[in-house]
């Protein structure tokens, strides 16, 4: 078993299993220096000042070494490699911090010389003038309006006879619908490009025009029973979207998506007992 330099037992023969201290080449501490024997044979003393450069003398604490502190054993310091005999390791001073930099002054645009100055002022030439009058604008016509000029008016009513030509046709399943003993007339006035007929529907987001929603309540109109639609003519028309129970004009039944002209005095008949006049004023 191999004795390192600071007296340790290591089982390995270079570097000692305690300390990490270098074993090969170097004498176990305390014994014996010897130097080279004289010519009677005895064995010279050792010279202390045969040791390397840099190397503590006996007695003397080991160098520690300047980079890691670990001290010294040899020209080569066991911890980091230091070279104890090449250059000193002189740790570097910390560098001042850069001045700070001043934003450049901005300078003075450059001034452009002023443009000459003439002494003529300029000569403006004046436009023509036109003998002849201006032209008049044409009046618009009466196609131009996007909506139609005269001023139409659809009254709501109850209507008995057609209650009771709706019963003839029903039989006993229109029995339970009774003809209002009361419905006030109501008006509406006709704008815009289209009036919807039919009932309020909160639930799909239906608010018609023209709201039958009562009461009293025609339980024979459709949500979206009818659409008055605008003409180019400043009249309006009628078309059935496909309700329930069907549109009359003038007691006349229209088919689904027909579109009828309606004129002054016209009558739109729906559901049970519902009747709608048309007015142009």
């Amino acid at each position: 078993m191999a004795v390192c330099p600071n007296g340790h037992d290591s089982a390995s023969d270079d570097f000692c299993d305690t300390c990490g201290m270098r074993i090969s080449g170097n004498p176990p501490p305390g014994g014996p220096v010897s130097g080279p024997s004289s010519a009677s044979g005895a064995p010279a003393p050792a010279r202390p000042d045969t040791a390397g450069p840099g190397s503590a003398g006996p007695g003397s604490a080991a160098e520690p070494c300047p980079r890691c502190g670990t001290p010294r054993s040899g020209q080569f310091c066991e911890a980091c490699g230091y070279n104890f005999a090449g250059p000193r390791f002189t740790p570097s001073a910390p560098s001042a911090p850069p001045a700070p930099v001043s934003p450049p002054t901005p300078s003075a645009p450059p001034v452009s010389p002023a443009p000459p100055v003439s002494s003529a002022p300029p000569v403006s030439t004046a436009p023509p003038v036109s003998l002849a009058p201006p032209p008049t604008a044409a009046p618009p016509s009466m196609s131009s309006f996007p909506y139609p000029q005269a001023t139409w008016t659809a009254v709501v009513g109850p209507d008995r006879a057609y209650y009771e030509q709706v019963q003839a046709v029903t039989g006993p399943e229109g029995a339970a619908v009774a003809f209002p003993s009361y419905c006030a007339e109501r008006r509406f006035q006709l704008v815009g490009n289209q009036m919807r007929i039919g009932r309020r529907s909160v639930s799909r987001g239906l608010s018609p025009e023209i709201d039958l929603t009562g009461p009293p309540a025609d339980p024979g109109i459709s949500r979206l029973h009818a659409v008055l639609i605008a003409m180019g003519d400043g009249g309006w028309a009628v078309i059935d979207p496909g309700s329930a129970n069907g549109t009359l004009v003038n007691g006349s039944e229209i088919g689904v998506g027909d579109q009828v002209t309606l004129r002054d005095g016209d009558r739109i008949n729906l559901g049970a007992w519902t009747a709608i006049t048309v007015h142009r004023d």
